[in-house]
């Protein structure tokens, strides 16, 4: 038997339990791994609260992140041996495959050896940021030397993330955060520009940043009726990138500066990416580029022991942290 996290009812964190399990051996195309570090994610706060792209299936695991030691593995795995020291990327639907546990399975498409370099605790710091900062800002964005690109919600794992990623590629990140309190982490963690968006013009700050012009990426992850200054702040031909639903109020759509600048506004998840082979491989590469050279690293804001699950998914609905929430196993 092994413990696990499940949730029979959709609620606030107090609904997580933690239970005794039989992890089943690992099929083809599977290993077990024995988890060291979890990383949390929104996502999975949404899914426990009913709020996600799916709906539970009861009873419901959880966990797209973590980090450890393959136990074993399926009938047809080479690529794997038990021993090898792995992170899981989220690739995978909830419903078949949850990491909130001590011994878990995770399909072998998304498992990868990580840098010698990382702790257990970065190492399920990484996938979820990363590869879905990838997907949009360079894959899709074609992210450059000097382009601007704005983060909302600079201070989440995605958020530093993007800083990380848009200044490898000679970009220019603006962090917007809602008050000066995160504003002196934000700039020691690389942003260019830091807005307080609650003290300061966003649409003002942003033109005199840009000479004018604006900026032509944005990569927001919270909607709400923010978004019309966004689109304000953001240049002709300009992409907006949606690719989060944390404002609980309705997102209008800002037409005059849609038809007037000829912008994009795009829904973007990680899941885009996930499912397809190449473009994952190529997510893949980029990262642990990345992660070796030095200019990708997760940063961590708080690490919760695996029996304070509940008190981890409180703490990152608090939205005080800046980074990622682990919860160490």
């Amino acid at each position: 038997m092994s413990r696990k996290v499940l949730f029979h009812e959709t609620g606030g964190p107090e609904v997580l339990k933690i239970e005794d399990v039989t992890v089943p051996a690992p099929k083809a195309g599977e290993v077990r791994i024995q988890v060291k570090a979890i990383g949390l994610n929104r996502a999975e706060s949404m899914y426990r609260s009913g709020a996600y792209l799916i709906e539970p299936k009861f009873p419901a695991q959880l966990g797209y992140e973590a980090a450890g030691i393959v136990e074993s593995v399926g009938p047809d795995v080479t690529d794997f041996v038990p021993g090898d020291a792995v992170s899981v990327i989220p690739a995978f639907n909830l419903h078949d495959y949850g990491l909130y546990g001590e011994l878990v399975l995770a399909p072998t498409r998304a498992v990868v050896k990580h840098p010698t370099n990382l702790s257990w605790n970065e190492a399920a710091a990484v996938w979820m940021a990363y590869v879905t900062v990838w997907g949009a800002l360079i894959d899709i964005a074609q992210l450059g030397q000097g382009d601007v690109v704005l983060l909302p919600a600079a201070s989440s794992s995605v958020g530093l993330a993007a800083i990380q990623v848009a200044l490898s590629v000679g970009a220019v990140p603006v962090a917007l955060t809602r008050t000066s309190a995160k504003a002196a982490e934000l700039t020691k963690a690389g942003a260019a520009h830091v807005i307080a968006t609650e003290e300061q013009d966003l649409v003002a700050e942003v033109q005199r940043i840009t000479n004018g012009k604006g900026a032509r990426v944005l990569f927001d992850p919270v909607g709400g009726q923010t978004f019309t200054k966004l689109a304000q702040a953001t240049a002709e031909r300009g992409i907006i990138f949606i690719y989060g639903a944390l404002s609980p109020d309705q997102t209008p759509l800002p037409l005059i500066e849609v038809l007037g600048k000829s912008l994009t506004i795009r829904g973007y998840v990680l899941f885009e990416i996930a499912p397809d082979d190449e473009k994952l491989a190529q997510a893949k590469a980029f990262v642990l580029d990345g992660l070796n050279s030095g200019a990708l690293r997760p940063q961590i804001a708080k690490v919760f022991p695996f029996e304070e699950i509940v008190e981890a998914h409180r703490y990152l609905e608090s939205n005080v942290q800046i980074g990622k929430v682990i919860v160490s196993v």
